[in-house]
């Protein structure tokens, strides 16, 4: 298959940026006038898709506001991926899985592997119990042209704790980038392989460009500008994707308002990079 990082460029070039966060969190289905419930979830869901997947690059349903309904939940989280994909948005399940051998593979199968009902363009993962537990999800990126974001640089005040600790000469968000890197080396126009790195958290003297994406939660309503990216990212930036989910979702729950949300969002970001 196309790896995604040459199908990720040519949505970027086609539909732009702007990755819209498809996050059913309870307050939200409220502030639609709706229960917190499965009929509820699945008329959230899928609104959203039918309003944005036709129009933004990426989308990126949040598994955890799927799961906790269980089975029929993430029965409407399948429909998420299936539609938004026919639609021609990119799917990048926000998941954040990460564990060793067997486990490490089957999640790999599960999100990443196209015969499954949940196979999605992309994955987040977490690498703490080493960059090297995530080999199965790396090879199965390899295998079927899928996608990583790897933790890297989160905006949560937790973060820090674990990300900026040395282990060498490096910090363990240096290390992580460096393992991208290296996964990325040679490819072109980018590669599979990303880093997620928060839109607030000011400063670093770490190297942002992996020759790969970087998903930049944050923008918008949680704080993140245009300015700050630009600040922050310096020429990676062209490979940014910043993400929002409140700052669109919030606009519903009628079609057009959702759509024009999102392209607002996109537009806002549009020449980032440039």
């Amino acid at each position: 298959m196309t790896p995604f990082g040459t199908r990720l460029a040519r949505a970027i070039e086609e539909r732009g940026r702007f990755c819209v966060g498809i996050d059913p969190h309870a307050a939200l289905l409220h502030e639609w006038g709706l229960d917190d419930d499965v009929a509820s979830l699945e008329r959230f869901a899928l609104t959203v898709v039918e309003a944005v997947a036709p129009v933004v690059g990426v989308v990126k349903p949040q598994s955890a506001f799927y799961e906790r309904f269980g089975s029929r939940g993430v029965a409407v989280l399948e429909r998420v991926v299936a539609e938004s994909r026919a639609a021609g948005a990119l799917v990048l399940m926000d998941a954040k899985r990460g564990d060793i051998g067997s486990t490490s593979q089957a999640y790999a199968d599960a999100y990443l592997d196209p015969s499954s009902p949940l196979g999605s363009d992309a994955l987040t993962a977490s690498p703490y119990l080493g960059f090297g537990s995530l080999d199965p999800m790396v090879e199965a990126c390899r295998r079927h042209g899928g996608g990583l974001f790897v933790l890297a640089l989160t905006s949560n005040k937790e973060g820090p704790e674990v990300q900026h600790a040395c282990t060498g000469d490096a910090t363990v968000a240096g290390n992580v980038l460096a393992h991208l890197r290296a996964a990325n080396a040679g490819a072109e126009p980018v590669g599979s392989f990303g880093a997620v790195v928060g839109a607030t958290i000011g400063e670093t003297d770490e190297d942002l460009d992996i020759n790969g994406p970087l998903l930049v939660p944050g923008f918008g309503a949680q704080g993140g500008t245009v300015d700050d990216l630009t600040r922050i990212f310096g020429p990676a930036a062209r490979w940014a994707l910043p993400s929002s989910s409140r700052e669109v979702l919030r606009a519903g729950p009628g079609i057009g308002a959702l759509r024009d949300a999102a392209l607002r969002g996109n537009d806002a970001v549009r020449g980032l990079g440039a």
